[in-house]
């Protein structure tokens, strides 16, 4: 697993259906190394700290992989990494083989998996329909949140090393499953 883009967001309001929202969701790539903090990305924007950032959800990592499919539901919207609000693309970032509270090494960083990500309205935002939201929780594809062990730089072309495989552990999609919404 190769970090593929590292992207950063700055705070934006946005006027969404007449209503004025705050939010850090727009990400975009950056040439500079990205510096992975205990409760955040540093020089990224978080609004909403109840549900974002934080220790649990300091860093979020979404695949290069996924992004195939939501182009193929979505081909006319102008595409680039950190679409989903992603700190991280990655390749082969797989929701089904990854762990809860396995610990990787990444750039000078040691991050570990803590849960997938819950879509909110923010997400319909940057789609442009709230659709996507709920073709979200019906995917697999909810991408993960790290907290940071170790702080550090990470870069584009960083890879994801395995440190320590938790044991008896759900994986990302496994969780995630459990709090989907019904199918209708």
């Amino acid at each position: 697993m190769i970090v593929k883009s590292v992207n950063i967001g700055e705070k934006r309001v946005v006027n969404y259906k007449g209503k004025i929202v705050e939010t850090g969701i727009f990400k975009s790539p950056v040439n500079a190394p990205i510096f992975l903090g205990e409760e955040d990305v540093v020089n990224d924007a978080v609004i909403d700290r109840r549900y974002h950032g934080g220790i649990e959800k300091a860093v979020y990592a979404y695949s290069e992989q996924h992004y195939e499919y939501w182009k193929a539901l979505y081909p006319n919207l102008d595409w680039n990494y950190g679409m989903f609000g992603e700190n991280l693309t990655i390749s082969n970032l797989e929701e089904t083989t990854i762990y809860v509270g396995s610990q990787y090494k990444l750039g000078e960083a040691i991050i570990e998996i803590t849960q997938p990500r819950e879509p909110c309205s923010k997400l319909g935002i940057v789609f442009g329909t709230q659709k996507v939201v709920k073709q979200f929780w019906n995917s697999t594809k909810s991408g993960v949140y790290f907290k940071v062990l170790q702080t550090g730089n990470v870069t584009k072309d960083d890879e994801l090393v395995l440190l320590k495989k938790a044991k008896n552990t759900p994986s990302i999609s496994e969780v995630y499953e459990t709090k989907k919404l019904p199918k209708k």
